[in-house]
């Protein structure tokens, strides 16, 4: 994992866009499992891509043009307790304090706790799930109150 990230520069994020502009059309494709792409028109080399690639390569596109930088993780991937806290944009000591307390799962390199992204990734839709439920309660009972939600 890249410990710091660079935002992409005017020029990339404009080049950025106008790949995504271009490729849009191949996106609406939503049937194919492959995708070919052509490096120099009809005369360079061909390579086929799944699907899935083809999307993750859309939606990166998609956040350089928008200004964001971006850094893929392997879901596999231990993190250390600072690189799981900016994931989860918390403080790390809030982050060990949710180890601690057994909320996610870690393990011990020496000294230093690592934490699996994949722990992480679900740590993280579990607590969206649960901010969800809580909007939606308080949505239903702003609705009964008649406040005008």
């Amino acid at each position: 994992m890249t410990a710091t990230l660079e935002l992409p520069t005017a020029e990339a994020s404009e080049e950025a866009q106008v790949a995504l502009r271009e490729l849009a059309p191949i996106a609406s494709y939503r049937t194919r499992r492959h995708v070919r792409l052509c490096a120099d028109g009809a005369t360079g080399p061909t390579v086929s891509v799944p699907r899935s690639a083809f999307d993750l390569f859309l939606e990166i596109l998609g956040q350089m043009a928008n200004g964001n930088a971006v850094t893929i993780v392997p879901v596999h991937a231990e993190l250390t307790t600072q690189q799981a806290a900016d994931l989860l944009n918390v403080s790390r000591p809030f982050l060990v304090s949710l180890l601690e307390k057994g909320a996610l799962p870690y393990k011990k390199v020496g000294t230093h706790r690592r934490v699996r992204f994949a722990d992480l990734a679900q740590y993280r839709r579990e607590q969206d799930q649960r901010s969800r439920e809580a909007l939606d309660a308080l949505t239903r009972q702003a609705q009964e109150l008649g406040l005008g939600y």
